[in-house]
């Protein structure tokens, strides 16, 4: 990995993201020590300029910064760094430095559960689909999950690629909702799935 610690009075910026979420954490600066330092503990270590010297993230908190793998960009002056955190990043206490959450984003799929929570929590004044399904209770939401899944299952069997997909998204979209009936969310399901990863 070649880096040019030339620009900048020997130091350059180091982006911190998330190894797990891809949330970014915060913007720190290095030195040539400061990386070699972070590569040899293994805990992002950057050169604080109001202190003046080396700093690992951490060293008063405890909550540091555990290196997964350390890159550099085209023009070699800015260094990503995927770490996994140790308790909240910035030292007010948020996960990130920019006061945000640091929680897995599913995109669209994160997007969906945000409007199927609302609709949940609107229920009785909300005229929607997922509202109708809340209203009848568990029972129906996890019958549609069935029904959904028997389609799937039918349609697996043919040839017909569009109604295939047409059907997973129903079983998605239930799927979604029963979780919610349940109290959970996608990402608890993928919790488990990684607690079973080998």
């Amino acid at each position: 990995m070649r880096i040019d610690f030339t620009k900048n009075n020997g130091l350059i910026p180091a982006i911190i993201q998330d190894n797990e979420t891809k949330t970014v954490l915060m913007l720190g600066y290095m030195n040539q020590e400061a990386l070699d330092r972070t590569l040899k503990t293994q805990k992002v270590t950057f050169f604080s300029r109001s202190k003046n010297r080396l700093w690992t993230k951490g060293e008063e908190s405890g909550n540091f910064l555990n290196l997964v793998s350390v890159k550099n960009d085209c023009d070699n002056d800015t260094l990503l760094i995927k770490a996994n955190p140790v308790g909240p990043t910035c030292h007010t206490g948020s996960d990130t430095c920019w006061q945000e959450g640091n929680y897995s984003d599913y995109g669209f799929l994160s997007k969906l559960e945000n409007t199927i929570q609302e609709r949940k929590d609107n229920a009785t004044s909300e005229k929607s689909y997922v509202a109708s399904l809340f209203e009848k209770g568990i029972n129906k939401i996890a019958q549609k999950v069935g029904e959904e899944a028997v389609e799937v299952v039918i349609e697996a069997k043919d040839n017909n690629d569009d109604l295939f997909l047409s059907e997973s998204a129903d079983l998605l979209f239930h799927y979604l909702i029963l979780l919610q009936a349940k109290g959970f969310k996608l990402n608890d399901v993928v919790e488990v799935l990684k607690n079973r990863e080998k």
